[in-house]
């Protein structure tokens, strides 16, 4: 046939086409197997996946709300936040304070020696490492200087090192020379920065910057604090100092800056749409996995968990807690303060009309649905523990189970290419050896045609 590739050179068969045809025929039903096996296992894992991402979301963003005072619709101000800013959290109150910042906390700063020969000074001419000992409190920091190391080196060590214990190296220089400049990011008395070692680093050493805590006054009360962040002066507010306040011209005291923690439906309002864009985030991932699509030709495509009974479980268990009665005020119902939730895709929605209208009444019973032990954020992350757990939880162990069958799946590709090979193999060599065999009575059958021709044949005179 006119294109053939004839590799059968005795028969004039082309055995090669054979030999792939059979083998085609043979791998055909168990690699289609494995094929649609793995591609559902595949998908499955991903949507999984998807869900999972989305489930750790949406319990984060729920511990997060719980741990803070947002629903309390409270909000901390500041009138001079060149001076301070407010934030309220769990436990804070309707109030104002006056504050006088006097001091800021400082960190402790000291350097080394000058160099003269800069940056690219060797610290260690020797071969042996040396060592050059931080202390900050109780505790201590080794740098090892290996022999050669300059400056430079020894300054990157210390950052690279030491970083995230809230360390920090630089270098000065001037015509003088270079020095190592070290900091700390900790503040407050008693966190005094020296050297020691071996080094010499720790030899001609000068406090640039001594620690001090920060000093205030709050209502009139003379206070101190280690940081400029000050967490427990007034319960469930922080404010961070962020300068000392003024002395007007003419005065003879500071500018007192007043700290309110007032109640605000806007706050409030901002929390209830953050819970809502939350809940709605975890939705559009289940529903995104689960969506029938109806194909131009009037078929059916289902997404990856469509039908899942782990997924069903879990959105039962959250839209339980979405719709159950809480709190002791006389809200207690998401619907009675304008959070519907929409039939078909079953995502939430914020009636604003309704909202400010309860906001203006009931803040606290709107409080209460959310907040405490037995508030919606609390029951929310219970109901969801089963399914979110790294190890044992009903999504991990999906995971873990379909990974177990992608693997079987690997195995089963691989024995099934092996036995293919060995099936290629052996009929290449059945087909071979038929071909020889052909050739060779081709051969015989030519040489007797010869001699009975030859025989046939009138001799000539």
């Amino acid at each position: 046939m006119a294109g053939t590739s004839v590799s059968g050179i005795g028969s004039n068969i082309d055995t090669q086409a054979i030999v792939k045809s059979l083998v085609d025929s043979e791998r055909a039903p168990k690699q289609t197997q494995i094929n649609n096996q793995t591609l559902k296992a595949t998908t499955s894992l991903s949507s999984i996946g998807k869900i999972q991402a989305a489930l750790d979301a949406f319990r984060g963003a729920l511990e997060t709300m719980k741990n803070t005072a947002s629903f309390s619709g409270l909000n901390g101000t500041s009138s001079d936040e060149k001076v301070a800013t407010v934030t309220t959290g769990t436990g804070a109150a309707a109030g104002s304070f006056s504050l006088v910042a006097s001091q800021l906390a400082t960190a402790s700063k000291i350097s080394s020696k000058v160099y003269a020969g800069g940056a690219s000074t060797v610290i260690n001419a020797g071969a042996t490492p040396t060592t050059l000992s931080i202390k900050q409190g109780s505790s201590t920091y080794d740098v090892s200087i290996p022999g050669g190391a300059t400056l430079q080196q020894v300054r990157d060590s210390i950052n690279s090192q030491y970083a995230n214990q809230g360390l920090s190296a630089n270098i000065l220089t001037d015509a003088g020379g270079s020095r190592l400049v070290l900091t700390s990011s900790n503040t407050g008395v008693g966190t005094d920065l020296t050297l020691s070692g071996n080094s010499g680093l720790e030899t001609g050493t000068s406090v640039l910057a001594p620690p001090q805590n920060a000093k205030y006054t709050l209502d009139g009360l003379v206070m101190e604090s280690k940081s400029n962040t000050i967490a427990d002066a007034v319960s469930g507010v922080t404010v961070k100092l962020t300068g000392v306040s003024a002395t007007a011209s003419g005065a003879s005291a500071p500018t007192a800056s007043t700290i309110t923690v007032a109640a605000s439906n806007a706050n409030l309002k901002s929390s209830v749409k953050g819970f809502v864009d939350t809940y709605n985030a975890l939705i559009k991932a289940a529903n995104a996995e689960t969506q029938v699509t109806t194909n131009p030709d009037g078929s059916v495509t289902s997404g990856a968990l469509t039908g899942d009974a782990s997924l069903r479980s879990m959105l039962s268990a959250v839209r339980t807690e979405l719709n159950a009665m809480g709190g002791s005020g006389q809200l207690k119902s998401l619907a009675q303060f304008g959070v519907k939730t929409d039939q078909k895709t079953g995502a939430l929605s914020i009636d604003d009309k309704l909202f400010d209208a309860a906001a203006i009444t009931n803040a606290s019973d709107i409080n209460g649905i959310f907040t405490g032990d037995t508030g919606l954020l609390a029951r929310m992350k219970t109901a969801t523990d089963s399914f979110a757990l790294s190890k044992t939880g009903v999504f991990a162990a999906r995971s873990a189970s379909l990974t177990d069958s992608l693997n079987d799946l690997k195995k089963q590709q691989d024995t099934l290419d092996s036995r293919m090979t060995s099936l290629q193999l052996s009929l290449t060599a059945k087909y071979t050896a038929m071909d020889s065999l052909v050739a060779r009575l081709r051969a015989q059958s030519d040489s007797i045609m010869t001699t009975l021709n030859a025989l046939n044949n009138p001799k000539s005179d």
